[in-house]
């Protein structure tokens, strides 16, 4: 059947995180049959990320890309079909829903789990790419941890920006935060807490032209564009703070999403606005974006999935 251009199935997960691979784990047990399509990054942003010390049951942590493959094995072996391959396009008119895989395959579906997730947005830097991994996070909640007592930097003006520059205030020596603009599009109550603390050090009108380092992070150089003056502060971390972008621009015409394109869920449900689609993990989490919570509502997805597809007698 998987070769063939049309193919029904009864559980469509697309998307391969931690959200993927957990509705697919419990998907599989329930007997729904699943079928998991890995997406444009399969095993997520988990792939690029180095040391993970914040999952339970890893002791003595993990590496990023070592714990998507046990995720993925996990799955498979309770009977989850894993397969390479992008959904380019769906039709959710009526059911059953067509979902095209790399432009071609068809594939009709009783229920959909959406687990696409978010890709962070990055500043476009060469170094940047270089000493992801190395230094350079999107996440200081996941890798704040490594720099405890050292000095960092952090690059955005808005909430997120905001948050993590106060959560690694907690940790690390000294927080150099670049401000693009002569103003935070924070809300004011975080602008408060950021000019308070007193280990955090604001530069406004300042963009990022560099990070230094061949194989870690070592410096970032700066560049006020008001004055051109540049210069170079010595850091250990650097984190990238400027926005997540959901993966969610095919379901645009057909799914309810906030402005900036994250799927709506019932509030405690993994449901969205059409009966028998579901969406879980950093799709629909704008908050948290942590692997844990990811799998968590994969979880609530499968389970939904299931009593969904029991009520209408298709399971």
């Amino acid at each position: 059947m998987e070769n063939s251009k049309n193919e029904k199935v009864t559980c469509l997960i697309i998307g391969s995180g931690p959200a993927g691979y957990t509705a697919a784990i419990y998907a599989a047990r329930a007997n729904l049959k699943p079928v998991l399509y890995q997406g444009i990054q399969p095993g997520g942003q988990l792939t690029i990320t180095t040391e993970v010390e914040n999952y339970p049951g890893y002791a003595n942590g993990v590496q990023g890309p070592d714990m998507m493959i046990d995720f993925e094995k996990q799955a498979s072996r309770m009977g989850a079909d894993i397969r390479f391959g992008v959904a380019s396009k769906v039709d959710f008119s009526k059911q059953p829903y067509k979902i095209w895989i790399d432009d071609e395959k068809e594939i009709e579906a009783h229920s959909v789990i959406i687990a696409t997730g978010a890709s962070a947005k990055w500043l476009g830097l060469e170094s940047e790419k270089r000493l992801n991994g190395f230094g350079v996070s999107a996440c200081a909640v996941c890798d704040g941890f490594f720099f405890r007592g050292k000095e960092v930097a952090i690059v955005g003006a808005g909430d997120t920006a905001a948050e993590e520059a106060l959560y690694l205030s907690k940790l690390c020596s000294v927080v150099h935060m670049f401000v693009r603009r002569n103003e935070m599009r924070a809300s004011k109550v975080m602008q408060e807490r950021v000019l308070k603390a007193s280990n955090i050090r604001i530069y406004w009108n300042t963009e990022v032209e560099e990070i230094i380092g061949e194989t870690k992070t070592e410096a970032v150089r700066t560049k006020n564009n008001k004055t051109g003056e540049t210069q170079t502060i010595p850091v250990s971390g650097f984190f990238v703070a400027i926005g997540h972008e959901p993966n969610s621009a095919i379901f645009r015409e057909w799914l309810s999403m906030d402005e900036t394109g994250y799927i709506k869920t019932t509030p405690g449900t993994s449901k969205t606005n059409l009966e028998g689609i579901f969406a879980a993990g950093d799709v629909q989490d704008k908050i948290y974006r942590q692997a844990v919570t990811a799998a968590g509502s994969g979880c609530m997805a499968a389970l939904d999935a299931e009593r969904y597809l029991g009520e209408k007698g298709i399971v």
